[in-house]
């Protein structure tokens, strides 16, 4: 199942936009299991902004880093304790814009299945994999219409063991669906089943 990937992601050209904005960068961390799974954390509840919902380990770009890659390493590594030794990069994938302004780089890296993760608890209360067969089954419980500057984005989302993932993450997590596996998805196109509309708030997609 993984063993196009790097060379998927490495033909692929992702989106990066020019925009003057915070910059941030996340991981999506694929766990070579012998069933392939995603990797995703669930931030606290008690955080200010994002309580409770689902997201791929990363946060804002701090004045040391390097570069983004380096931004999203040291946040999976201060988050759930991933050593950045551990990651095996396979590409990035398109830039996207939070709700609150921030331009999100997310990279794809492979790692080792076993390893002592632990969440942080002053941002996260749970880490958790999902199959990746789910999400390549498409296995959806319905779709967000969510317009942005007056275009409609139809963003899965899904359901495992309780956790709702959606928004920004089901956006990444589509390119990673479509441009690594060749998966006929798109955030562009109608899909059949249950449509859930969200007017447009802001210019932004969180």
């Amino acid at each position: 199942m993984l063993e196009n990937l790097r060379e998927r992601l490495q033909a692929h050209a992702p989106r990066r936009l020019r925009l003057d904005l915070p910059q941030a960068a996340v991981l999506l961390p694929l766990v070579a299991r012998p069933v392939p799974t995603l990797l995703f954390t669930r931030r606290a509840t008690h955080l200010s902004t994002h309580g409770g919902q689902v997201a791929f380990p990363g946060g804002k770009r701090e004045d040391q880093d390097p570069d983004l890659l380096a931004t999203a390493l040291r946040e999976s590594e201060e988050e759930i304790g991933l050593p950045p030794a551990r990651v095996e990069v396979l590409g990035r994938l398109s830039d996207v814009i939070s709700l609150h302004g921030l331009k999100v780089t997310p990279y794809v890296g492979l790692i080792p299945p076993g390893l002592p993760l632990v969440p942080d608890r002053r941002e996260l209360d749970a880490i958790f994999e999902v199959p990746l067969a789910d999400f390549l089954a498409d296995r959806r419980t319905h779709t967000d219409v969510i317009r942005v500057e007056g275009r409609d984005y139809y963003v899965p989302s899904y359901r495992h063991d309780g956790h709702v993932i959606w928004g920004l993450s089901s956006m990444m997590l589509v390119e990673l669906l479509a441009e690594g596996f060749g998966m006929p998805i798109s955030l562009f196109r109608r899909p059949e089943g249950e449509l859930h509309f969200h007017p447009e708030r802001s210019r932004y997609v969180e």
